[in-house]
């Protein structure tokens, strides 16, 4: 399964957004390689003035000393959850994002062995988790939310997991590695079945 999401994304064409002025950013959505491979999550603290609560992949700004946006994903998940950078295997670069407070998003994909000695940084998160990735290839979704923005409208999944709500910016991302990396038949412009719940428009592009 993860020699094949190799191959897949080592053949994707991610969309990169330019000449938008935004501030930088980068996200790792890290793969951990079980018998059952599974996809770790973070969520933000109680206490954060943005975000609080949410359930996100370990990234933050690009910073001057970065030499790419892949370097800043790896020193963002090393600060939030102690991630050597030398236990990330690259597997594939994602398309961009646009967040909410208007920042432009980079995700990057990347293996890590199972069992490392992960730590949240309790200033940023209250919590690192995993869910199989079969969870999401199953599309377990609770329902759907229907976002408008940018004069298009996209259906984006959302997954609840134990407390844990997966929805969002970091929901859009999800499917994205789901439909390229694994060949899933699921597409955010495309109205899915079951429950659809209208949300406030998004800066999403």
């Amino acid at each position: 399964m993860l020699d094949t999401l190799h191959e897949r994304l080592q053949a994707h064409h991610p969309h990169t957004l330019t000449h938008l002025g935004l501030s930088q950013a980068a996200v790792l959505l890290p793969i951990v390689n079980r018998a059952t491979p599974t996809l770790l999550f973070t969520r933000r603290a109680q206490h954060m003035t943005t975000h609080r609560g949410q359930v996100a992949f370990p990234g933050g700004k690009r910073e001057p000393a970065d030499r790419d946006l892949y370097t800043t994903a790896l020193r963002e998940a090393e600060e939030e959850i102690a991630l050597a950078p030398s236990q990330v295997q690259a597997l594939g670069q994602l398309s961009d994002v646009v967040s909410l407070h208007g920042l432009q998003v980079t995700p990057w994909v990347g293996m890590i062995p199972a069992d490392l000695p992960l730590k949240a940084e309790l200033s940023e998160l209250d919590a690192i988790f995993e869910v199989p990735l079969a969870y999401f290839l199953d599309d377990r979704r609770t329902h759907t939310d229907v976002i408008n923005a940018n004069g298009k409208t996209w259906y984006v999944p959302s997954y609840r997991v134990d407390d844990y709500v997966i929805w969002g910016l970091s929901a859009m991302i999800l499917v994205e590695l789901l439909a390229e990396g694994f060949g899933m038949d699921i597409d955010l412009a495309r109205r899915p079945p079951g429950i659809l719940r209208q949300h406030p428009s998004h800066r999403v592009r």
